[in-house]
């Protein structure tokens, strides 16, 4: 656990999921922390203490399906629009009228999305890991069915209710430590080695995983805390964002190509797939983030980018707060 963490304040706030689970530290103008998956509000243990220090209000979330969040029934429930209404949802109960958000992995589409739908809410808006790229193309689920050739790619294995659920749940922390391995810097396969997004037809996820090492970040005491919150919910919550992806396509045409105005910030590993395979969405930042005060790519990082290098990363962060408008 991060240094300090006797001085976070755990607690629940409505929503419309029911109740999402934060973590705060600190007093100040407020700073919404949104995890991806498979992850925690605890993924941003690194940075809630230093921007308490800095002078922010700083709080993690739960997403609803994980941890002490609630975690609806109906898969329609993860689409992006309820996630945008939680996010809005915790900054008004928390007595505020707006905040900074934000995000990580799938957390930084809902961040995005977040300042697309209720600019006057997000006055700005981080994106770790994954960049900006407006609604726009065929529907997803087309999309991921012609990659990845005699392979399947992961978002699609993810779609099916229950598969990718019989893959991880009867050992969650050898599934989670492999998921991880496979996607940081000092871990991932080697290039020539078969890919860990892609799936054989006969297959399983973990079957490209790494086995044997943590990567440098990710501690046992750490691996325990992600294994113990999702053997207690189950990983369908979190899974269920993948299968609104079409949901979300129709739901959010209105915002077909539109850019975040707001002051924005970007920051990737040079490592990471999805700041590879989205390098075209990184050069149209001018279009699709007009308001981009700054981006980074860390060299030789990979995707877990606020736990592998949290110094760089609380240093990008604290400066882009520091120089965004009152």
């Amino acid at each position: 656990m991060a240094q300090h963490a006797a001085e976070y304040t755990h607690r629940s706030v409505p929503s419309p999921a029911g109740r999402i689970h934060l973590v705060e530290q600190g007093t100040g103008p407020l700073v919404l922390l949104v995890h991806g998956f498979p992850e925690s509000w605890y993924s941003w243990r690194h940075q809630l203490p230093v921007l308490a220090a800095a002078g922010y209000r700083a709080v993690a979330v739960d997403v609803r399906g994980y941890g002490r969040s609630s975690k609806p029934a109906a898969t329609d429930a993860y689409r992006m629009l309820d996630l945008v209404a939680d996010n809005v949802a915790v900054v008004h109960a928390l007595g505020e009228e707006s905040a900074v958000v934000v995000g990580h992995d799938w957390g930084a589409v809902v961040a995005a999305n977040s300042a697309l739908l209720e600019p006057g809410v997000f006055r700005a808006v981080g994106l770790l890991s994954v960049p900006y790229t407006p609604r726009g193309g065929p529907r997803p689920s087309d999309v991921f069915t012609r990659m990845g050739g005699d392979d399947e790619f992961y978002v699609s294995y993810f779609q099916e209710p229950g598969r990718a659920e019989a893959e991880i749940e009867p050992d969650v922390r050898g599934w989670l430590a492999g998921i991880y391995a496979a996607m940081s810097g000092d871990t991932m396969p080697a290039p020539d080695a078969p890919d860990p997004h892609f799936v054989s037809r006969a297959g399983k996820l973990r079957d490209r995983f790494p086995a044997g090492r943590l990567p440098a970040w990710l501690g046992e005491a750490d691996l325990d805390f992600y294994a113990g919150e999702f053997e207690r919910t189950g990983f369908t919550g979190a899974l269920d964002r993948y299968r609104n992806m079409d949901r979300d396509w129709a739901d959010l045409a209105a915002l077909d190509g539109a850019p975040i105005t707001q002051p924005s910030l970007f920051v990737g590993g040079g490592r990471d797939a999805s700041t590879t395979w989205l390098a075209d969405a990184i050069e149209a930042y001018p279009v699709t983030l007009p308001g981009l005060v700054s981006s980074h790519i860390l060299a030789g990082c990979g995707h877990w980018i606020q736990q592998e290098r949290p110094a760089e990363v609380n240093r990008i962060l604290t400066d882009w707060l520091a120089a965004l408008p009152g």
